[in-house]
């Protein structure tokens, strides 16, 4: 039998000094705990002990030249974490702040959040330590080139197939992807999130937003209530925050806020425009992680150094980064009658944050599965690869949306409690988990 507070102690002895990732085990573990030991399986083929540890973790330096002529070197990392499931897949962060705990974190809750999707996909995560934050494109080429001349060797199509994430989009992945080519002289889908022209799939960049706003339409309707009409406060001004806005515009609700590191923007008209969709673009590509222009252009308010947290909205979704709604956030909110929040970051809200939710009867939804959208079309532009065509932006938005829905109902239906309230971190843990652990154990060890 499992204890958590033992199996907490003796994970974080063997991984010291990785708090988001211990956060992120110690999540799913208190969820799971007791379907592992009502299950004699899981205890006898320690199944807790071997979803926790990672396949393998590579750790490579990556030497570039920039335009100065210098030599720099960053560090970089790919967690292979569990492909009981499918080849790793997962994507590659370019940010200062890349750790090995911080991805170890990220490559964790993939593999749940894949195994949600019902596609054949293990769990991964990637990244370096390097800022694009004001490098050349010819910088940011090199650094990627060299990159992929490590990373190479330990990817493939049926094996890991990493994709884009923070500080990287199109242009990084096909520099990557040119290397990649060039190196092993084949045009294979071992990276998504590629050109529209080279085999990547209509509807990537927006399938994380819409996935989320697609799982709020789902988990709003299981409320008895609906997305018309609401208020919806975002965080980020990027991939994400651009494709929720739009679809949650689509929906008839209204997006009202956006923020950087800067501060948030509050526009009381929404954020529902074809203008001010395409000028989130232009911020997001301009790669100076400010949002005040969007004030100056539009006529909104802008909240210097402040977090959007404290506006008056029914639905709260966070979509920029980590921990990024603590529990002084989760008590504004509650106390202004917000009563939905959809993770679309990664881990966005914090433990305390959550149980403030729970305990004032907010519905939850966590990251693994509010916003699978990404990775759901990742693995659909892997199979378009596969077989060698390319669906319409309408088919794959249809499957999209399907595979939402889906998402949702595994999660509610595990979720699920006496009361009609539905716990759906508690649900998604679950409901990931079991197909994994149940086919680590079918493939033996």
């Amino acid at each position: 039998m499992y204890k958590l507070d033992q199996f907490m102690n003796d994970l974080e002895q063997r991984h010291p000094a990785q708090p988001e990732f211990i956060q992120a085990v110690h999540e799913v573990v208190e969820s799971i705990i007791d379907v592992v030991n009502r299950n004699p399986r899981y205890l006898h083929a320690r199944i807790l002990d071997r979803i926790t540890e990672p396949d393998r973790v590579v750790i490579f330096k990556v030497e570039w030249e920039n335009d100065d002529g210098q030599v720099e070197v960053n560090r970089a990392y790919r967690v292979q974490y569990n492909n009981a499931l499918g080849p790793y897949k997962g994507g590659i962060r370019f940010h200062p702040s890349v750790t090995l705990g911080g991805l170890k974190f990220l490559g964790f809750e993939q593999i749940f959040k894949n195994s949600l999707t019902s596609l054949p996909m293990g769990g991964g995560k990637g990244g370096a330590d390097f800022n694009p934050k004001g490098k050349s494109e010819n910088e940011i080429q090199r650094f990627c080139r060299s990159f992929m001349t490590e990373l190479h060797k330990y990817i493939g199509p049926h094996t890991d197939v990493p994709a884009g994430d923070i500080g990287v989009g199109a242009r990084e992945i096909g520099f990557m992807y040119g290397q990649y080519r060039r190196l092993l002289d084949e045009n294979t889908g071992v990276l998504t999130g590629k050109g529209r022209n080279w085999g990547g799939s209509l509807a990537r960049p927006e399938a994380t937003g819409f996935g989320a706003v697609y799982f709020a339409d789902e988990m709003l309707k299981a409320a008895g209530d609906g997305l018309e009409g609401k208020t919806i406060g975002l965080s980020g001004f990027g991939n994400v925050s651009w494709g929720a806005a739009m679809k949650a515009t689509q929906l008839g609700a209204k997006v009202v806020t956006l923020s950087g590191p800067d501060g948030y923007i509050y526009d009381k008209d929404g954020i529902n425009t074809e203008e001010k969709f395409q000028y989130m673009v232009e911020l997001r590509a301009s790669n100076n992680d400010v949002v005040a222009p969007y004030a100056e252009k539009f006529g909104a308010k802008f909240f210097p150094g402040k977090r959007p947290w404290e506006v008056d909205v029914d639905i709260a979704i966070p979509s920029a980064i980590q921990n990024e709604l603590d529990g002084n956030d989760a008590k504004q909110l509650i106390s202004n009658g917000t009563r939905y929040v959809i993770e679309a970051s990664n881990m966005g809200c914090t433990p305390e944050a959550i149980s403030a939710f729970r305990e004032a009867g907010v519905w939850f939804a966590p990251g693994k599965a509010a916003n699978a959208g990404g990775v759901a079309v990742s693995g659909l532009e892997m199979s378009q690869n596969a077989m060698m065509l390319s669906w319409t932006f309408e088919e794959v938005e249809a499957k999209l949306r399907e595979i939402m829905r889906r998402i949702h109902a595994n999660c509610h239906r595990e979720g699920k409690q006496s009361d009609g309230f539905v716990n759906y971190a508690r649900g998604a843990n679950i409901a990931g988990f079991r197909k994994v652990a149940d086919a680590m154990i079918e493939q033996g060890y």
